[in-house]
């Protein structure tokens, strides 16, 4: 794993940054503009406490001036699932639908007893698991020759091989990941716990306004699972769900949205342009029609956003962080531990014409593996990395109305993955059943505006216009 800082690391840098913050945190209280206050915050090291003061009354707001950008080396998509799921931070990763993965390299841990000590027979069991992870490597490998979509071809990636990724967020979404990384239920997982670590030194070396914060993170008592007792009385094996499901959603969507187009244009309440909007339909029965189609070419969509929708879904490994990676949703997906059942999985249709008894055998196979490692006594801690690509659960998400509409835009494309294309697909069919005036807004853009962003790679619907943006 390599960690690297791209840009305001040097000397000058970091004493601009601590500048910034601590003018930030003395702002509310000091006259004058705000330029008169950063230039009167020009020492160094008054600047530095000041900042670890306010920091420290817990008005840590001020280090989200502070941004910071690293390149992360060879981790793994735990990691990866890991931090993409902090809804503030940003995520650029190489993509597993277009490279051929067959020599990343993957991770090898040290197997553990529930205690945290590594087991007397760690050699043994590591050496076991190198040779079946480069097997699985292989496997993969000759899917990829046999000219199946290579996109298909990972759903047998084991959960090991090595990312790369660059990753952006504030001061202040560090230290809530750092902590964490360091102290929280996730920290078992030594890949995580040694990110943690190197985050620590950037925090320490680089950001030194927030060290102390960090110390308080490790005195914290809401690092510790409180959910923990469940597991003495839940013993269940987790079903996969046969599709995607709308569960919840305005229910009055439609005209949720028509009344507060309204209200944003002449400031009415919410009553009131209730009856204006009765008032419409009766002069003119499309107004409804009219103002959907109006609000659809529109930039900012406010009205969208009153208005929400809860799906639960079945999702792969593979495709997960096709979803988790838009931000403005509220997402839950199974933490790693406890072990899924990993008898759930999906199959790849490519692979489903004509592999699939070569595939099932495979996730069987890994199923038999998982249970010989954790007869041995090795925790579920270290057993994450057995998880394929097509191994999947199920997740639950709430989103507005505006959101939606942006995720189908992407997801209902023809160019995306197939899977997170037909679960999207699914909640925009299931929207349209109940709210079909918020229903018109949804879909691929060239579906809802009649014009593909896509240039070149456009997939030639016809009746669409092309834009290039080679040009």
């Amino acid at each position: 794993m390599k960690v690297v800082m791209l840009g305001n690391d040097t000397k000058e840098e970091i004493e601009k940054k601590v500048q910034i913050v601590a003018s930030a945190g003395n702002l509310s209280r000091s006259n004058g503009k705000v330029t008169d206050v950063l230039n009167k915050n020009l020492d160094y090291e008054s600047n530095l406490k000041l900042a670890r003061a306010v920091v420290g009354y817990g008005h840590k707001s001020i280090a989200e001036h502070d941004y910071i950008v690293f390149a992360l080396e060879d981790v793994t998509p735990i990691i990866e699932q890991t931090i993409i799921s902090y809804r503030l931070t940003s995520f650029t990763i190489k993509s597993r639908r277009n490279v051929d993965f067959r020599n990343v390299g993957f991770y090898t841990p040290n197997f553990k007893d529930n205690n945290g000590n590594i087991l007397s027979n760690n050699e043994e069991l590591q050496s076991e698991y190198n040779k079946y992870m480069s097997s699985l490597f292989t496997k993969y490998g000759d899917l990829v020759d046999k000219k199946l979509p290579v996109e298909d071809c990972r759903y047998i990636l084991p959960y090991s091989y090595y990312s790369n990724i660059i990753m952006g967020c504030d001061a202040n979404e560090l230290l809530k990941i750092t902590g964490d990384m360091l102290y929280g239920k996730i920290s078992k997982i030594d890949e995580v716990e040694t990110l943690g670590r190197k985050f620590e030194e950037i925090i320490r070396s680089k950001i030194p306004y927030l060290s102390k914060a960090l110390d308080k993170e490790k005195e914290s008592n809401y690092y510790e699972d409180r959910f923990s007792y469940l597991d003495s009385l839940v013993n269940y094996s987790s079903k996969l769900l046969p599709s995607a499901k709308l569960n919840n959603y305005s229910k009055d969507a439609d005209n949720i949205v028509l009344k507060n187009i309204l209200m944003s244009r002449y400031q009415l309440s919410y009553n009131e342009a209730g009856r204006l909007l009765n008032e419409l339909v009766k002069s003119d029965e499309n107004i409804k029609n009219d103002l959907i189609d109006s609000l659809i070419f529109s930039k900012h969509q406010r009205e969208l956003e009153q208005v929400i929708y809860s799906f639960e879904a079945p999702i792969s490994l593979a495709v997960l962080t096709h979803i988790t990676r838009h931000r403005t949703q509220s997402l839950l997906v199974p933490d790693f531990v406890p072990l899924w059942n990993m008898n759930n999985y999906i199959i790849p249709p490519t692979i489903k014409e004509s592999h699939e008894k070569e595939y099932i055998k495979i996730f069987k196979e890994n199923v038999k593996m998982v249970q010989k490692y954790k007869s041995y006594g090795v925790r579920d801690e270290d057993l994450v990395y057995f998880y394929l690509s097509g191994n999947a659960c199920n997740i639950y998400t709430t989103m507005n109305g505006r959101t939606l509409e942006w995720i189908s835009r992407m997801r209902c494309c023809l160019k995306a993955q197939w899977e997170i294309r037909n679960i999207v697909n699914t909640f925009v069919s299931e929207v349209k059943k109940k709210t079909p005036l918020v229903g018109k807004c949804l879909g691929a853009t060239c579906t809802v505006e009649k014009y593909c962003p896509e240039g070149k790679d456009s997939c030639k619907n016809r009746g669409v216009v092309i834009i290039n943006n080679n040009n």
